[in-house]
Order: structure tokens, then C-alpha cells, then sequence
């Protein structure tokens, strides 16, 4: 296994969480308030626990490869099914639904990946968890920037709220 990797990948995922979770708890009204939304910001939080469960993981024992390849290929799934009732974040949408899909087949390539086994294989899911990480650190920077409440129209100061729809 790749052990250094594994050792410097799970505590950058676990401390990116930790990061995502402020990120959420600073949005925490406009979450609350969209079941949709809470989806989503449990998917996100997704591309950073999984990718570090999986490093500790693979940690635990690497002299029985069967333990880190079933671990990995059962992880993968959940992620890759997470994905599926997502809605998304208002704004930016298309680069989000391209993350959504890109991670769905980052996902699906770890659990067959993990299935097949081999060192080639290991160093092959190392560089797929590292690109679900970046993708989920690109997602979490949009949520962080991107308005989740109804757009302000340009004639109204940022305060005031916009009228109803007729």
C-alpha cells in the first residue's frame, strides 16, 4: 500500500471536513431551510470523509489486501449513490452537475478498481481519491461564494427584499 500517501491524505480529508463544516454552519439559515440544500451539503461533505476514511483504512492492516480492497470498493458505492438525489446548489450550475457527474465516475472507478486489486491499481485509486478531494474542495468553494437565497433584483438595495412573484 502506499503508506506515506495514505498517511498525509487522511488528515488533509478529515481536516477538510472539518473546514466544510464551518463553511455549513456559516450558511447554516439558508441549509436549514432547503431540504435540498441538506442534501447537498452532506454530498459535498462526502468528497472529504470518504476519500479519509478510506486512508485510515487502508492504514489498518496493508498485509491483507482483500480488507482495504472491499473497504474501498463498499465506500465508493455509498459516495457514487450519494450523488444520485443531489439537486445542487443555486448558481453555477454547470460546473457543479460536471462535478457531480465527474465524482459519480471517480467513484464508480474506485469501487471497480478496488475490486481488481494490484499495486498498479493502488496507485491508480490514490490519484482518483486525490482528484474526488480537489473536486469536493471546488464544490465547497462555490457554496462558500455562491448567494443560496433568491437574487436580489438590481433595482433593490442588497437589504431590502424582493417583492413577491405575481
Amino acid at each position: 500500500m502506499l503508506d506515506a500517501f495514505y498517511g498525509a491524505l487522511s488528515p488533509a480529508c478529515l481536516a477538510l471536513l472539518g473546514l466544510w463544516l464551518v463553511a455549513v454552519q456559516m450558511r447554516a439559515d439558508e441549509v436549514r431551510a432547503s431540504p435540498g440544500l441538506r442534501r447537498r451539503t452532506y454530498s459535498v461533505a462526502l468528497f472529504f470523509a470518504l476519500p479519509g476514511l478510506m486512508s485510515v483504512i487502508a492504514l489498518i492492516d496493508t498485509a491483507v489486501p482483500a480488507f482495504w480492497q472491499v473497504s474501498f470498493a463498499i465506500m465508493a458505492l455509498v459516495g457514487a449513490g450519494a450523488l444520485f438525489p443531489a439537486r445542487g446548489l443555486p448558481g453555477a450550475a454547470r460546473v457543479r452537475n460536471t462535478a457531480d457527474i465527474v465524482a459519480l465516475v471517480l467513484y464508480l472507478a474506485v469501487a471497480v478498481l478496488a475490486v481488481i486489486g494490484g499495486s498498479a491499481v493502488e496507485r491508480a485509486i490514490a490519484v482518483l481519491l486525490t482528484a474526488l478531494v480537489f473536486l469536493g474542495f471546488n464544490v465547497a468553494w462555490l457554496f462558500l461564494f455562491t448567494p443560496l437565497g433568491a437574487p436580489v433584483p438590481h433595482d433593490q438595495p442588497e437589504g431590502a427584499s424582493a417583492p413577491p412573484p405575481q
